[in-house]
């Protein structure tokens, strides 16, 4: 090794797509924080992946890399700075622990799935500031998430300013203060090293991080949503540096990008070109709407067709067009915001959590995900959507039932439609999970195989029973319900 810096690696040893990174001391350069000032080349038989490092402040360097295979794996470094060139070096990679399946991917234009083949259903919430709150604030959200249903979670890196929300963050992205300015060219190591560490809180309940790199919620009050394009750039090469070898990231380019209006569509497809060029694994990247409900023109969609998009965020409150998304853009539909369990004056943040639950039937009956939210009031201003805390709602144990039911969809699932008075997702002539929603028959006359067997289930979901119906089906069976809201069927033949 030619070099001068002190150096060290995480490991001679890194689980497949576990973190490997290398750290060096060095001089702080004029612009540190430039993406140029060195990067690595990692190799392992024929392949060969180029990855850049980044300053972490104190004189300290340092460069990750996720490997997605095992076997021994070669590095050499390169930079203008000496101490930081022709470091080189190898280490193993060992088979995955049992619960590590790899970042999630798309696996067809219905489903996701970890870079195992282990399909993967997106059952998330939305907790948007949550890192920029006290420490005690944020260990109550962490363990009120190991409780609950979810593993994937919405969340900011920088602050916001909105209602219920007009605090502070405990400390910035940015070297600087509200009162004196941001230096866009000079980050804060120290909010990224925590950002860093409850990402991995997160991994380690397996949840998915799915971060929102830009959002409209500052008015003028930081400057972090009217940044010169450059510093947009910056930023984005930056995080994506210290991030992309974390297999549970997501990228979300903004919350409610069209009401960032001083941004075009072509600035916004040149910040989805840089994150898919610079992350060298190819992590997911999507976009959310906002929407200005019962207004002409009130949801404006990002081209979700465009090929640096891997899935469909949206936000919409009638979550029965998850089909007409299927339809026009081919991949994975997750209506991330669909309104949220509470009771605040807003439209948006007031619906029962019978409600609630009800759109994650819809949603899942009809092929795609919806998204949770809670917005109930807090004496001391603490809702989930916003800040975290504890989650009050009814909706996420009856969220947790639902899950149960897609995690045991034959994996070929898709929406039918030969039981005609119920929404269905299954296999034709094997499986069918059906949703009756808001209507309440007495009874439903399923049209089976003549020459199959069948079990049937009542599922009620809000009591979260199931109750057997009596008796082999097949043929035209006639089924007896509770004829009341929320009742969905699971038909399975028997073999």
């Amino acid at each position: 090794m030619q070099h001068s810096g002190q150096w060290e690696t995480s490991s001679a040893m890194v689980e497949q797509w576990g973190r490997f990174e290398l750290a060096i001391s060095a001089p702080e350069q004029s612009d540190p924080f430039s993406d140029e000032v060195w990067s690595a080349i990692f190799k392992k038989g024929s392949q060969s992946i180029q990855v850049k490092g980044f300053y972490d402040g104190d004189g300290v360097y340092r460069l990750r890399f996720m490997p997605e295979e095992v076997g021994i794996w070669s590095y050499v470094t390169a930079s203008r700075v000496p101490e930081l060139h022709g470091v080189s070096g190898t280490f193993e990679c060992t088979a995955p622990a049992a619960d590590n399946h790899g970042y999630v991917t798309v696996k067809n234009a219905r489903l996701f799935c970890y870079a195992d083949g282990t399909i993967y259903h997106p059952f998330g919430t939305t907790c948007y500031a949550w890192i920029h709150q006290p420490e005690e604030v944020r260990r109550r959200t962490i363990d009120s998430l190991g409780r609950s249903p979810f593993n994937k979670l919405r969340m900011t890196v920088f602050p916001k300013n909105y209602s219920f929300n007009a605090t502070d963050p405990v400390e910035f992205p940015y070297e600087g203060s509200p009162e004196e300015g941001f230096d866009f060219a000079r980050f804060n190591p120290s909010f990224f090293r925590r950002l860093e560490g409850h990402i991995d809180e997160l991994l380690a309940m397996g949840i998915e991080a799915d971060l929102i790199l830009f959002h409209p919620y500052d008015e003028g009050r930081w400057g972090f949503d009217r940044m010169p394009a450059e510093a947009d750039q910056r930023y984005l090469r930056y995080i994506i540096a210290r991030l992309a070898s974390f297999r549970n990231v997501w990228w979300s380019l903004a919350n409610e990008y069209d009401f960032m209006t001083e941004k075009t569509v072509e600035q916004w497809d040149a910040l989805f070109q840089t994150v898919q060029a610079e992350d060298p694994f190819g992590h997911l990247r999507s976009i959310h709407n906002g929407t200005r409900m019962y207004e002409p023109g009130s949801v404006v969609f990002y081209d979700h067709s465009r090929e640096w998009v891997t899935h469909c965020s949206i936000q919409h409150w009638d979550v029965t067009l998850v089909r007409e998304w299927q339809q026009a853009y081919g991949k994975p539909i997750v209506i991330d915001e669909c309104l949220y369990e509470g009771n605040v004056p807003f439209r948006w943040g007031n619906i029962t959590a019978e409600e609630m639950t009800h759109r994650f039937w819809e949603a899942a009956v009809r092929g795609g995900y919806a998204g949770h939210g809670e917005t109930y009031l807090h004496p001391e201003g603490e809702i989930w959507w916003a800040k975290g805390g504890e989650l009050r709602g009814g909706s996420p144990k009856r969220i947790a039932f639902l899950r149960l039911f897609a995690e045991q969809l034959p994996e070929e699932s898709k929406p039918l439609f030969t039981m005609r008075q119920m929404e269905t997702i299954g296999v034709e002539g094997e499986y069918y999970l059906g949703y009756f929603g808001i209507h309440r028959p007495a009874y439903f006359t399923a049209e089976l195989d003549e020459g199959g067997s069948y079990e049937a289930e009542i599922i009620d979901t809000w009591e979260m029973t199931i109750t057997p119906v009596e008796g082999v089906l097949s043929g035209t069976s006639m089924i007896e319900l509770p004829a009341k809201p929320g009742i969905a069927l699971r038909i399975r033949k028997l073999h």
